[in-house]
């Protein structure tokens, strides 16, 4: 075998014109919007056929596309403006695509919920994906436990919300998700059924970024069920709802007022509902930042 030495001086010219373009590039993507930097990505119908027999590969590499690009947008949240809204509907097609690749592949099926349901809004667009998923990873309790939560909280629908926590009981053998069933899907449950739920996901999650999401959204809920529970008392003390947060802490029920991490107000709706103005998330990411405070 013959080898070839590389003069001295081509190296340095090589490593010096890696180095013009490599700078420039690398902080001309560091100011790209958030949007641009999620990508062009063709057609599922086109990426099908051309991965052949690696389409477990395909899919994954389009999961890991969005879970860097989503964590691009996490890493700016303790500032809690986000100089653009993220690309969820972007994040949808690339995750539904990577199902339709691999409808095997669980990270999909997971991160998807995390973002459709709280950011996007798109809780039946959720749940066709959960049911989609259901149909393969038949041994996966997550699925039935993410769409029984769906139904419950977002939906109203308690009778398929039961339906599928019992799926979930059954397949994880997990006696919390028939109480769940049970104990709170009730309207006046609504916030411990939250807890109980991010709490579960919290537990098992290792992505940073979604764990990340996990513990901001469960903190804010924390303290809504403080509130919540200081109106309870209050209503049985007095007869009657508090008329806002500060009689509560005025009549020494709620000890200190509640933070909300998402840097929004907590308040009472007419009807005692204890809500906040930044509807539980960042502005910028779904938030509302306009909405009178109370």
């Amino acid at each position: 075998m013959r080898w070839y030495r590389v003069p001295l001086s081509a190296l340095v010219a090589g490593l010096l014109l890696y180095a013009a373009l490599l700078g420039p590039f690398t902080s001309y993507m560091a100011r790209k919007p958030i949007e641009e930097k999620l990508g062009f990505v063709p057609s599922i119908k086109l990426i099908k056929p051309l991965s052949a027999d690696q389409k477990e590969l395909a899919a994954a590499s389009l999961v890991i596309k969005v879970l860097i690009y989503f964590g691009g947008v996490v890493g700016q949240l303790p500032d809690r403006v986000v100089a653009q809204p993220p690309d969820l509907q972007g994040m949808s097609r690339l995750l539904h695509g990577a199902v339709q690749l691999d409808p095997y592949n669980m990270d999909a099926y997971y991160f998807a919920q995390g973002f459709l349901t709280w950011d996007a809004k798109q809780f039946k667009v959720a749940n066709d994906l959960l049911d989609y998923g259901m149909k393969y990873r038949t041994w996966d309790w997550y699925l039935p436990y993410f769409a029984g939560f769906n139904n419950a909280f977002f939906l109203k629908d308690y009778a398929k919300a039961a339906e599928l926590y019992k799926r979930a009981a059954e397949l994880s053998g997990e006696p919390l998700y028939k109480n769940l069933a049970g104990r709170y899907l009730q309207e006046s449950g609504q916030t411990e059924l939250a807890i109980a739920y991010l709490s579960a996901l919290l537990k098992g999650e290792t992505n940073p970024s979604l764990k990340k999401t996990y513990q901001v959204r469960l903190a804010a809920f924390r303290e809504a069920r403080r509130v919540e529970l200081a109106r309870d008392l209050y209503k049985r003390q007095h007869g009657s709802l508090p008329a806002s947060i500060g009689q509560l802490q005025q009549s020494g029920l709620l000890t200190s007022p509640p933070v909300d991490p998402y840097g929004g107000s907590f308040y009472l709706e007419p009807d005692g509902k204890v809500a906040t103005t930044s509807k539980y998330a960042f502005a910028g990411v779904g938030g509302d930042k306009n909405h009178a405070a109370h």
